[in-house]
């Protein structure tokens, strides 16, 4: 259904797949800009120049507003020109004033905005789409990144059906609900590895395994499956990663998740209901990046943007061996950055951001440790980063920001990162 829609009503979608789950429209309008400022602009004076847009932006209603699906740079520059204040920067928001003196006529309060209701048809729209660039007037392709972002909010071309896989688990326990399972939102609900663990299952080698105690596992999804079948959790439940948290963090606080972790074989040991080990990677000769290409269970929500953007680089993007220096300052600011996050969330008491990085890391320490979160030989081992002469220590990783003849070692990088993973995925978790 296409609809004329007021300008004002429409938000730039935080959660959009371009770059993950972000806090607010604001902070969506200003990435765009971080990763495709030329493309911005070109888009911009292309909508100047036409003084119109030819393909509506896909939206949904949401409360008295509309999220926009598809079509956030148009609808980000439509924005911009009406009150180019809002622009990130003051080059851009010159650039934007600019636009509106140049618009020719009046500017539009009302867009043609394309309508859907159905989320799951949104994501078929999606999917089929952004295949052409033109320099950024057209739609732009979508990075390994960016559909990795929207296999992890939707499910979709994960290579295996989650929802398939519990309905038959549900089957053979007969526990299935009366009425049909929504499989697509249930897909959608455990798109991400973080959430299946804590549900007490997992996705491992294209197969599901049940990772903790079987009684509470199955119970649990017969919840979960109830809820959706009952449409007590809609799709708009469970729209974007925040959403799936409340609702598992609601479980949680009812007492439905499982808790204790059956024996497994030694070749697939579960992730415990209280990280004690650290996250297994391949062998560093393996990847040439610094972090492994494996899942570390992390749930990467909004207020993670700057670290999950920053782990991309250095899980991806960054080669450690033909950039050590660039790799060791971002593991370092990486490790702060998640520190500050763990003393925010859990309000930690006699610490605070501005105080020396080692010291943070004790206290988180002994705290993870009181919580029983890690062990004490691993507690040790991070209180013991404080120490100068330690090969591996925070003095280490101070001078590879601040000492001007002090190497940065690739072999060396990928040891200090087996020794600090763990804790940096607690503190991102926390």
């Amino acid at each position: 259904m296409y609809r004329k829609l007021f300008l004002s009503s429409l938000i730039v979608n935080p959660a959009n797949d371009r770059h993950g789950q972000l806090e607010n429209e604001t902070a969506a309008i200003a990435h765009l800009f971080a990763l495709q400022e030329q493309h911005m602009r070109n888009l911009a004076k292309d909508l100047v120049q036409m003084g119109q847009v030819f393909e509506p932006p896909l939206v949904f209603p949401s409360g008295d507003k509309y999220i926009v699906a598809d079509g956030n740079r148009r609808t980000t520059c439509l924005k911009l020109i009406e009150k180019p204040s809002r622009a990130p920067t003051i080059e851009l928001q010159k650039f934007f004033a600019e636009c509106r003196a140049n618009w020719v006529g009046i500017f539009p309060e009302k867009i043609e905005c394309r309508v859907e209701t159905d989320r799951d048809r949104i994501d078929d729209l999606l999917f089929r789409r952004h295949t052409g660039v033109k320099g950024g007037i057209g739609q732009s392709t979508w990075t390994d990144r960016m559909k990795a972002n929207f296999v992890s909010r939707t499910g979709k071309g994960s290579g295996i059906n989650v929802a398939d896989e519990i309905e038959r688990i549900l089957n053979e326990h007969e526990m299935t609900p009366a009425r049909k399972i929504p499989r697509s939102n249930l897909n959608r609900l455990l798109s991400a590895e973080a959430l299946r663990n804590r549900l007490g299952i997992s996705v491992r080698k294209g197969k599901l395994e049940i990772v903790r105690d079987e009684q509470q596992t199955i119970a649990a999804l017969q919840r979960v499956a109830t809820d959706l079948a009952l449409r007590k959790v809609t799709l708009d439940d469970i729209w974007d990663a925040d959403a799936k948290l409340r609702y598992i963090d609601q479980l949680e606080a009812e007492d439905v998740l499982p808790k204790a972790a059956r024996k497994l074989d030694v070749k697939h040991p579960p992730p415990p209901t209280k990280p004690q080990l650290r996250p297994a990677g391949p062998p560093s000769s393996v990847s040439p990046h610094l972090i492994p290409n494996v899942d570390y269970g992390i749930r990467w929500e909004g207020h993670l943007h700057r670290q999950n953007a920053i782990w991309d680089e250095l899980q991806h993007q960054i080669e450690v061996a033909a950039t050590p220096n660039a790799a060791a300052v971002l593991m370092r600011v990486l490790l702060e950055i998640s520190a500050d996050n763990y003393i925010r969330r859990v309000s930690l008491s006699g610490i605070k951001e501005k105080d020396a990085l080692s010291l943070k890391i004790e206290r988180i320490a002994t705290d993870l440790h009181s919580k029983e979160k890690i062990i004490k030989k691993y507690q040790l081992e991070l209180i013991k980063l404080k120490q100068s002469e330690e090969l591996i220590s925070v003095d280490t990783l101070n001078r590879y920001v601040h000492s001007s003849n002090f190497s940065a070692s690739p072999e060396h990088l990928k040891v200090i990162w087996k020794t600090i993973s763990e804790f940096i995925v607690h503190c991102l978790n926390a």
